[in-house]
């Protein structure tokens, strides 16, 4: 293991690489990592950092987002088969549909999203500052893809706008019930729940916060408590443990994993940096819609 990483931190310097990853990624990627965050985090060092390759561990809707951002880089995806469900479950005719149906509308694209389907929204947003930059939207009506749950959440926090939601979901979060919570809270009833917005309504009542991942990892470690329950995908839990290591986080499934996160390995990320692969492509056409709602997302969070 000492040998790949070694063999990695020398490839990062012939190649000016820097390796981004999720807070889902498994845990031996995170420690080799110059950089570990939420969406809005890791988009917003894309475009900043210095180096000319970017490694991205994590999924393809992330890579592409990258790439939307910094064209004149280079971005590495150690798998390009690793993809988000959820990205797929919004289409260009829905869109389409809701303009023709409301008047004063706004599309709001979360960035679990295609390229593709960035190329015809407003702005995106991530679940740290979607609360943000909707509530300043000048529109009345807000058409939110691809995620009901997440969009569900939005609207009850900002009543004075009009939403209509998609039917798209993460499969992960969706995952999560009432029964299950309640469960976990019989083993540990002082224990806080923490729960990322992607999940039901339902589980959100139950929660004692709700944010994005980086707002789970801040909020628990500012916190007096020493016991939490954690509802999001379980990669979250190595910066929760190396940040908090007198504390205890427990989480409500058996399995709370996205599949295509962990495909990222150390192996495959040797392999992109020794291939010097094209990398992530976005086509022209696709890229100058899509970078005009990325750009908004990174004006109205500042």
């Amino acid at each position: 293991m000492k040998n790949l990483v070694e063999e990695i931190e020398a490839l990062k310097k012939e190649r000016d690489a820097v390796i981004l990853s999720h807070f889902y990624t498994p845990e031996s990627i995170q420690n080799i990592s110059d950089y570990v965050g939420d969406s809005y985090y890791l988009s917003r060092l894309a475009k900043e950092l210095p180096q000319q390759t970017i490694v991205f561990c994590g999924v393809t809707f992330m890579a592409e987002s990258a790439k939307i951002l910094s064209p004149q880089k280079t971005v590495l995806l150690p798998d390009l088969t690793a993809d988000c469900p959820m990205a797929h479950m919004a289409t260009k005719e829905k869109i389409k549909a809701a303009r023709d149906a409301y008047d004063d509308l706004a599309v709001v694209c979360y960035i679990n999203s295609t390229s593709e389907i960035k190329e015809d929204v407003d702005v995106c947003v991530t679940s740290s500052n979607a609360l943000k930059i909707i509530g300043n939207l000048p529109q009345k009506n807000i058409y939110f893809i691809p995620d009901q749950n997440l969009g569900a959440y939005l609207a009850s926090q900002i009543p004075q706008k009009n939403f209509i939601l998609n039917d798209g979901y993460c499969h992960v979060h969706q995952a999560f019930s009432v029964d299950s919570v309640k469960k976990a809270k019989e083993k540990a009833p002082l224990a806080k729940v923490l729960v990322h917005p992607e999940a039901p309504m339902a589980v959100l009542s139950m929660a004692d916060y709700i944010g994005s991942t980086g707002g789970i990892i801040d909020y628990a470690t500012k916190s007096d408590k020493n016991s939490f329950i954690v509802l999001t995908e379980e990669g979250i839990l190595t910066q929760l443990k190396k940040n908090n290591p007198h504390k205890e986080f427990l989480t409500a499934q058996k399995e709370q994993i996205c599949p295509d996160m962990k495909k990222i390995t150390l192996e495959k990320i040797k392999a992109v940096l020794e291939d010097e692969l094209i990398g992530v492509q976005v086509l022209d056409q696709v890229r100058a819609g899509a970078v005009k709602a990325l750009d908004r997302m990174l004006e109205l969070a500042e």
